[in-house]
């Protein structure tokens, strides 16, 4: 293993919410690392876009169909990669949904939605994909979270709480799953150059870029090497870890 290079020639990876933002940034390096990529989200004519830019550049990727809500979209999801791409090794959850609005100004129905894609949905596909990690006795999972479930985020207090519950859950399942070689970690980005962080008023979003020791935002493609990193052979020794991605904007331990 050369300390310089992540080789992920032979690995399968599926990454969920992978036609635009950071999930299309993790699919890219992961694919160019080597890995035969499945690019999987709920707007298949952007996961083929993006799959076929992707393949364009000389790596293999293929797109996917999947509605993260629903666990039997992920079975099927699983069903799907495993004739064309061979069985997952590496999954990265990176689906994810949210609208800036105050706690007291939310819906029932705003609510659930939260909850279906963020938590619900990793579960659904980290479930989905399990089994056969636990027959090989290796695996990689990346959950994608936010400094908003580490530290909270006035605004977005539910998809703070939804997160949060994704942090939980990866150091929870590292412990069960490490007996079976499988190592689960999860990545918190702070504020990212995605349309996501577009949605804030002006006012929050330089703010917060004032606040970001940096005093930049985010490329997707930065979040995406931390990805990257724990779906390699350099991260072999590392489980249940949350890394913040923020420019130094959190500093909590």
């Amino acid at each position: 293993m050369s300390p310089l290079t992540i080789d992920l020639a032979n690995q399968t990876a599926v990454v969920t919410g992978a036609a635009s933002g950071i999930g299309a940034a993790i699919a890219e390096m992961l694919a160019v690392a080597g890995a035969r990529t499945a690019v999987a989200d709920l707007d298949l004519d952007a996961a083929r876009d993006r799959a076929e830019s992707i393949a364009a550049r000389g790596s293999e990727a293929l797109p996917f169909h999947v509605d993260v809500t629903s666990r039997e979209s992920a079975d099927k999801l699983r069903s799907d990669i495993e004739p064309e791409l061979g069985s997952a090794s590496i999954l990265v959850n990176n689906a994810g949904w949210g609208q800036p609005q105050l706690f007291t100004d939310n819906s029932g129905d705003f609510w659930e939605k939260l909850v279906a894609i963020n938590f619900m949905g990793t579960l659904h596909v980290t479930r989905a994909f399990l089994d056969p990690m636990i027959a090989a006795g290796t695996g990689r999972i990346v959950n994608l979270a936010s400094d908003a479930g580490r530290v909270g985020s006035t605004g977005e207090t539910v998809y703070a709480g939804t997160k949060g519950g994704v942090i939980a859950f990866s150091k929870s399942l590292a412990r069960e799953v490490a007996r079976h070689g499988i190592n689960v970690n999860c990545v918190c980005p702070g504020p990212t150059d995605t349309p996501f962080f577009a949605k804030h008023e002006e006012r929050m979003q330089q703010a917060l870029i004032r606040a970001i020791p940096f005093r930049r935002l985010a490329q997707p493609e930065e979040i995406a090497g931390a990805v990257t990193f724990f779906a390699s052979d350099q991260a072999a020794f590392i489980t249940g870890q949350v890394l913040s991605v923020s420019g130094g904007l959190t500093m909590a331990g």
